[in-house]
């Protein structure tokens, strides 16, 4: 009886509490990156590209194979205080996104304006 008010405190609750309890899954990681990258001023917009582009660049090169499979993919991160990337997801199942994300975890893009700050990677080789 004592887990009722927890069971009922969760599901009053809602997607909140699963994000700071359990940490986001993919779906709210990439909502959250979304609303994020949208609030942001236009100079911290402009750091932030220039940030990611670079860290593109980088992964790019790591991840190059002579035959790479071309499937798009999103790696969502979630930046720390320091801007180092301290968790992601991925959306797709091509090993270039694979490395990708593990490219990525650690590495350090702009100092976000609050803390968690999760920003997007979407990469589409069709577009």
């Amino acid at each position: 009886m004592k887990f009722f008010p927890l069971i009922a405190l969760m599901v009053l609750s809602g997607p909140v509490l699963a994000q700071t309890a359990l940490g986001p899954d993919y779906a709210i990681a990439k909502s959250l990156a979304d609303q994020d990258e949208a609030s942001l001023a236009p100079a911290q917009s402009a750091s932030l590209r220039e940030s990611q582009g670079k860290l593109l660049g980088e992964a790019v090169a790591a991840c190059a194979t002579p035959t790479p499979d071309l499937s798009p993919f999103v790696v969502v991160m979630e930046l720390g205080p320091d801007g180092k990337v301290v968790r992601t997801w991925l959306e797709g199942s091509s090993l270039l996104g694979m490395c990708f994300r593990k490219y990525v975890a650690g590495r350090t893009l702009m100092v976000p304006p609050r803390v968690p700050f999760f920003t997007s990677l979407e990469v589409s080789f069709t577009k």
